[in-house]
């Protein structure tokens, strides 16, 4: 669903099929993805998306390195 997926959010998907992708059932898979590559403004629109604390409590499910974890660890927090 292209629709869902902001054009400044795009980017970080180039490699996947954008008419599959939709946040109902790939939200973790959105959220990994932009944890780890997203800018600001992508960012921005992840945390409209849904809620901050939702993130941090999926942080242990996520593929993130340790790095990444730790700063959105401490970001949330």
């Amino acid at each position: 669903m292209i629709d869902s997926i902001p054009v400044q959010v795009r980017k970080y998907f180039w490699g996947d099929d954008l008419n599959q992708l939709n946040w109902q059932d790939h939200s973790q898979y959105i959220i990994q993805t932009l944890l780890d590559k997203g800018d600001t403004k992508s960012i921005s629109w992840l945390f409209k998306k849904t809620n901050p604390n939702h993130i941090l409590n999926m942080l242990p499910l996520l593929k993130l390195s340790s790095k990444t974890r730790n700063f959105w660890q401490v970001y949330l927090t």
